[in-house]
C-alpha cells in the first residue's frame, strides 16, 4: 500500500439494521454498549426511542429503522447502542443510534465507494454518504449529520440542556401554569 492510498481509505463501522447492512465512519463512534432500558419520553418523533443515562449524561436514542420507515428494532441479546457524535447546527452532541449487531471494522479505498442509489433502499439519498462494496456485500455509509432530522435535533438539544430532567421542555407547560391558555382566563 502506498502513502496515498492510506490518506484515502477511511474506516467504517458496520452494523446490520432491518435486514440490511450499513456504516458509519468510525470516527463518529465514540463507543458501543449492549442495549439496556431505554426511558420512553412522550410527544417525541418514532423515530426517538427515548433515552438513557450515560455516566450521569441524559443521551437519545434514534431508532434508525423506524427513521427509516421499517419496523421499530425488536430487543434481543445482540441488539446495541452505538454513541456517535453527530453535528447539530455545527455543534457536537452526543446521540444514541440502535443497531440489530454490530459487525466489523470495514476499511473503504476511494474505489470501493459507489454514488447512492437514487432508487431501492429504504433510505433517502441524502442520508447516503454512498454504497461500499465489500466483497459481494454492499453496505450503505450513512451521513449521521444529515440523517438526524431537526425535530431530533430539538429534543438531543433539550437532552442536553437537562430539559428531559425534571425541568419543562421549551414549549411545555410549567406545573403551575395550566397547559391550556384558556383555562388561565
Amino acid at each position: 500500500m502506498q502513502a496515498t492510498d492510506a490518506v484515502e481509505r477511511a474506516q467504517y463501522l458496520s452494523f446490520s439494521l432491518g435486514g440490511g447492512e450499513y456504516g458509519v465512519g468510525i470516527l463518529k463512534v465514540k463507543e458501543i454498549l449492549q442495549y439496556e432500558t431505554v426511558t420512553r419520553v412522550p410527544s417525541t418523533p418514532r423515530s426517538v426511542r427515548g433515552v438513557i443515562n450515560l455516566r450521569g449524561q441524559v443521551v437519545p436514542v434514534i431508532d434508525l429503522a423506524a427513521k427509516f420507515g421499517l419496523a421499530e428494532t425488536e430487543v434481543s441479546r445482540l441488539t446495541c447502542i452505538l454513541i456517535v457524535e453527530a453535528r447539530l447546527d455545527g455543534q457536537p452532541a452526543v446521540v444514541g443510534v440502535m443497531a440489530d449487531a454490530v459487525q466489523e471494522v470495514i476499511e473503504l479505498g476511494p474505489g470501493d465507494v459507489e454514488p447512492a442509489p437514487a432508487f431501492g433502499t429504504a433510505v433517502r439519498v441524502d442520508f447516503l454518504l454512498g454504497v461500499g462494496k465489500v466483497g459481494k456485500r454492499f453496505v450503505l455509509l450513512l451521513d449521521l449529520d444529515r440523517v438526524i432530522s431537526a425535530d431530533e435535533k430539538e429534543f438531543a438539544r433539550e437532552a442536553a440542556a437537562g430539559a428531559l430532567d425534571g425541568a419543562p421542555a421549551p414549549g411545555d407547560a410549567t406545573p403551575d401554569a395550566p397547559a391550556d391558555p384558556a383555562e388561565a382566563a
